[in-house]
């Protein structure tokens, strides 16, 4: 079972992050699940999100704790919050940031991967909403899902309206991590 925790704030499309994950999944043939936690916060307050893959039947409720895989979809959570608490020495952390975090915590061994996902939502969808951008990415990182898996969970998802930006996005996140990252690319 791959387990994945992704971390941002209210109103930034965590939930849905969350819900797309794990309706890819399951459109390749996978068992997933998907649920947040978060109490009666605002918007702007810090919300997390779980998400499990396996290949037989998920019996577990309970939230990650040991992840394979973090995404960060608001860099400012880092530091005032320990978003790669668990996370495991073989795992990938997947920022929403246009630079390398300096504060990683000492010794680890986990690799870190940073993509400019507000700026590329910000130019193809219009607003900051980095989610769909980070999980093209994270298709390519993982092949957990496929990208053509995540694009029919976007058109399960969001109005007509929405859609092909969604699509857009998600897809130029695919292609950033394909042409930038090709030693950690999952084939």
């Amino acid at each position: 079972m791959i387990e994945i925790r992704i971390h941002g704030r209210g109103g930034q499309g965590i939930v849905t992050a969350a819900e797309l994950l794990s309706v890819a999944a399951h459109e390749d043939g996978k068992m997933s699940q998907g649920f947040p936690t978060f109490g009666a916060e605002r918007m702007g307050s810090p919300v997390a999100a779980f998400v499990r893959i396996a290949e037989k039947k998920i019996r577990l409720r309970t939230a990650v704790l040991n992840p394979d895989y973090v995404i960060v979809q608001d860099p400012t959570m880092i530091g005032r919050i320990d978003v790669f608490a668990g996370l495991k020495n073989s795992g990938i952390a997947l920022l929403n940031s246009e630079t390398i975090c300096t504060t990683l915590p000492p010794n680890a061994t986990f690799k870190v991967i940073c993509l400019p996902a507000t700026k590329i939502a910000l130019e193809i969808i219009g607003r900051d909403v980095p989610n769909t951008t980070l999980l093209g990415a994270f298709s390519a990182l993982t092949n957990l899902y496929s990208l053509e898996a995540l694009k029919k969970a976007i058109e399960h998802r969001f109005s007509a309206k929405l859609v092909a930006k969604n699509i857009q996005a998600a897809e130029k996140g695919y292609e950033i991590v394909i042409k930038e990252h090709t030693d950690l690319v999952k084939r």
